[in-house]
């Protein structure tokens, strides 16, 4: 089934803009024919920096490994964490960009739902030093959590989230659905992974006030949005045709039935070669938060 993801800025801080962007569900369509323009290579990269003490540093030989031609490129862990927008007491703070400066070049890496759990993938991760947020929705990753523990502890600085129980949209719903989804999220990842999450993403990038009370009352401190989004082979921008400084990117855990052929490594390959072909580097988003 195939769902238009549209992004609802509810209570975002002053300049956010709304997104329309190819979120989560069973099929994603290139970014061609959604009429996106897409950019590539027009910046020149930036220097070397040294790698995440997080995040440890790939082998010499795995970015070729993987199909890349160049070593990826992390950003160190930011010696004061970047000022957000002030959280409204009761709610869940709502963080669609990390606001860098603007000569930053960095983006972050997150991925949806957890219906793909192709073990090359957690090879690759692990190869590469990938630091992924995760956002798992019970209903489709818990078959088996195991593989997602394994991408979390591959020593790349990966965490689990909280992307509800059964991947509604919640703005359908009202606040005690919107909690029973959120909370009882959370009540299973603690028992399974040992700790309550503190961040959040509801499904489609679609919530309200509702939403964000209730993602408080649930033990949830920030919600996690996107500007751009990672579909088979380019990215879809919510505005622009490039990459910005502190994009969070929003991918999938995604198969070839989903991906219209494709694998979930050659889709994650045609994102870091975009990412590199724009001169970024990848951050930890938890070390910006």
């Amino acid at each position: 089934m195939r769902h238009t993801r549209r992004l609802v800025a509810g209570s975002l801080a002053a300049g956010a803009l709304a997104l329309s962007l190819t979120g989560c569900g069973n099929s994603v369509d290139p970014i061609e024919r959604l009429g996106r323009k897409t950019t590539e290579a027009q910046q020149s990269p930036t220097a070397t920096p040294s790698q995440s003490a997080t995040a440890g540093a790939p082998g010499d030989e795995a970015y070729k490994k993987w199909g890349l031609s160049a070593p990826l490129q992390f950003a160190p862990k930011p010696a004061q964490k970047p000022a957000l927008a002030p959280a409204v007491p009761g709610k869940a703070q709502v963080v669609d960009r990390i606001p860098v400066p603007a000569t930053d070049k960095v983006v972050f890496l997150t991925f949806d739902d957890g219906a793909e759990k192709d073990p090359e993938f957690l090879k690759m991760a692990a190869d590469l030093k990938l630091p992924i947020s995760m956002f798992l929705t019970d209903n489709i990753a818990s078959s088996d959590y195991g593989h997602f523990e394994k991408l979390r502890d591959n020593g790349s600085g990966s965490t689990i989230n909280n992307h509800t129980l059964t991947h509604p949209n919640l703005r359908t719903l009202p606040f005690a659905a919107q909690k029973k989804e959120i909370c009882g999220q959370q009540e299973h990842l603690e028992k399974r992974f040992g700790a309550k999450p503190t961040r959040f993403r509801p499904p489609y990038g679609n919530y309200n006030d509702d939403t964000l009370k209730a993602a408080s009352e649930c033990g949830i401190s920030q919600v996690i949005l996107w500007r751009v989004s990672m579909q088979i082979n380019n990215f879809q921008y919510a505005e622009g045709s490039a990459l910005k400084p502190g994009d969070i990117i929003l991918a999938h855990f995604r198969g070839p039935s989903e991906l219209k052929g494709a694998t979930e490594i050659q889709m994650t390959t045609r994102m870091l070669q975009r990412i590199q072909e724009q001169g970024y580097r990848i951050g930890r988003l938890e070390e910006y938060l």
